[in-house]
């Protein structure tokens, strides 16, 4: 395998307006990717899975939400680089597959994921700001933090019907997964990896372990392992079967074991480690913010990635020959 970073990948040009390949890389960004290719097989998955659950709004949500979010840092003039690398445009398609996944289909809605898609790009800007001295990014938590208070807002008023969010309630009994062959672990694998862009589809997974192949063997296989790893930890340990089959515990996993083993740290053995201790981390967040969040009804969005990765980040360990770590930012890592 070739052990390549996603900036060495593909070079945006800086001397055009390539503004269909800054769409697209900023699909690929929301996995850490660099790559025009990798965005297009991504959102090819996202339409045939939001076509397949019936859900195709998802999929022109998450088109609008990206071309807003990458729009609004032309119209603020954010540092071109960032643009130039789809930087701009991964927290936007997020929230474009959100908003239609839990909100009813009104005007509405659509005026208010415009907004929220423009929201982070500054937020992730000054999110980025704040983080800086701790040497960390902000990666999805914009997404998070604004979508968050969109949908809890939507809980108090009429024009934005959260008809497809789950009912605040306390925390009760749930049923484990019961007897299951071969072919359900491997759906669920595949929807684990297709849910980092809230799409309930096995298919969508084949589509995005491609799109990370053209990219980057090794994100694809840690996406891979991430999602599987997940999956048996949340069987062995008995989490509720309908989250445990729908890919939710899979999704946070994919994301951090990404960002561990193959953006942050140069793939080894060391490195290895870490990231499977970082996605089994993970998975105890997936199911205490689960709890957590049950009450308001909200759904963690990828708040587990976050969290577990900054706590494996933050200590600033070494595993690599360099003289100082950094993981502000990833495009630039050779």
């Amino acid at each position: 395998m070739e052990t390549q970073t996603t900036a060495a990948v593909e070079a945006p040009r800086k001397d055009s307006f390539d503004f269909p390949a800054r769409l697209l890389r900023g699909a690929g960004q929301v996995m850490f990717q660099n790559n025009a290719w990798t965005g297009f097989f991504f959102l090819i998955g996202i339409f045939w899975g939001g076509y397949q659950e019936g859900f195709g709004l998802v999929a022109w949500g998450a088109l609008l939400g990206l071309v807003v979010s990458t729009v609004t840092g032309y119209l603020l003039g954010l540092p071109s680089d960032d643009g130039a690398h789809g930087l701009w445009g991964f927290n936007g398609v997020l929230v474009g597959c959100a908003f239609p996944t839990f909100l009813g289909n009104t005007v509405w809605m659509w005026l208010a994921l415009v907004l929220c898609a423009a929201l982070t790009t500054w937020v992730r800007t000054g999110f980025n700001r704040i983080m800086a001295p701790w040497k960390v990014n902000s990666f999805t938590f914009p997404f998070v933090f604004c979508t968050w208070i969109f949908l809890l807002a939507a809980r108090a008023m009429h024009g934005l019907p959260p008809v497809h969010m789950s009912d605040p309630t306390l925390p009760a009994a749930f049923t484990a997964a019961g007897h299951f062959g071969f072919v359900d672990w491997l759906v669920w694998w595949l929807k684990g990896i297709a849910q980092v862009f809230l799409i309930n589809s096995w298919v969508t997974g084949i589509f995005f372990l491609v799109g990370l192949a053209v990219s980057n063997l090794w994100a694809a296989l840690w996406a891979a392992i991430g999602s599987a790893a997940a999956l048996c930890i949340a069987l062995i340990l008995g989490a509720s079967g309908a989250e445990v089959s729908g890919g939710l515990y899979g999704f946070s996993a994919v994301l951090t074991a990404i960002a561990l083993a193959t953006v942050f740290y140069k793939p080894n053995l060391r490195s290895a480690v870490w990231a499977l201790l970082g996605i089994c981390v993970t998975v105890f967040i997936q199911a205490g913010m689960n709890m957590l969040l049950a009450p308001v009804g909200l759904a963690t969005l990828t708040a587990p990635f976050c969290i577990a990765t900054w706590l494996f980040l933050l200590p600033l360990i070494r595993f690599d020959d360099v003289e100082q770590v950094d993981h502000s930012e990833w495009h630039h890592k050779r």
